[in-house]
């Protein structure tokens, strides 16, 4: 049985689901390797525009499966003691920054706990909506390591701000799907029966746009979240537009308005 399933509801969408429910999705390492393997073949799928991260079963993700008895990531066969530990680490964290690279918007749709690594994953992800049983924690620092892992330092305080997310990590409290609307982690409640079907809404409505504005959308936001002025922000957004405007989608958007029709994107391959 697959730890990552991989399904495609539509051609333009693609659906990870982590797969371990009798262990609430917790990351194994073997789940991890599966996790970067559908990653690397989705980098490069021109034909998928949005990906919806989930968890089977009556959970998103545990965090980190301390019962596996693997311990030690495939990247790390040959080494011992701190450096094997260093390469597990880095072979974890990794997946933070290659979901926020990927060219497709990615929804995580989170279906009950959402803890530590787990949260970590969703905070990684473009956009989230959660079920009406979602929960989530930031719990590292009940285990006794730094609260601080899996980019999370980095993701949670661009969302929710850095005094919330202080105390989110440094507490490691939970917190349910109202408040996660509230402070702005999640955009939507779904229920817990319909919260795939308002991820494929989403998604469908995102695949209503030109796919190459979509993907340099995404990663002008991810580049201006750093940026170090308002200066450098405008200059990228205005070389994004102009590059955008140049490969035929906004004539034909223009075209469609006129017409009163929908636009009929054509994604030529040519994605960053």
């Amino acid at each position: 049985m697959p730890l990552i399933d991989v399904s495609r509801p539509n051609p333009a969408v693609t659906v990870l689901t982590l797969n371990r429910p009798e262990r609430l999705n917790a990351l194994s390492y073997a789940l991890v390797e599966e996790l970067h393997a559908a990653l690397t073949e989705l980098e490069y799928d021109n034909s998928c525009r949005v990906v919806i991260l989930t968890g089977a079963g009556r959970g998103f993700s545990a965090g980190l499966d301390l019962k596996d008895s693997t311990h030690v990531a495939p990247t790390a066969a040959g080494l011992t003691g701190p450096a094997a530990g260093m390469r597990t680490q880095e072979y974890i964290a990794s997946l933070v920054p290659r979901l926020q690279r990927l060219p497709q918007t990615v929804i995580a749709a989170v279906n009950g706990p959402a803890f530590g690594g787990g949260l970590a994953l969703a905070a990684a992800c473009d956009l989230r909506i959660a079920g009406a049983s979602a929960r989530f924690g930031v719990q590292f620092v009940k285990v006794g390591v730094s609260g601080c892992d899996i980019g999370i330092s980095y993701t949670l305080p661009r969302l929710i701000g850095a005094g919330r997310a202080t105390e989110l990590i440094t507490t490691a409290r939970e917190f349910d799907a109202t408040e996660a609307e509230r402070i702005g982690f999640v955009t939507r409640i779904a229920p817990d029966d319909e919260l795939l079907d308002a991820a494929l809404e989403l998604a469908r409505t995102l695949c209503n746009h030109s796919p190459f504005a979509l993907s340099m959308t995404k990663q002008v936001l991810a580049a201006n979240s750093s940026a170090g002025s308002v200066d450098a922000a405008i200059a990228l957004e205005n070389r994004t537009q102009i590059l955008a405007g140049t490969g035929g989608e906004f004539a034909e958007a223009a075209a469609a308005f006129i017409e009163r029709r929908q636009p009929a994107w054509v994604d030529t391959g040519d994605r960053p």
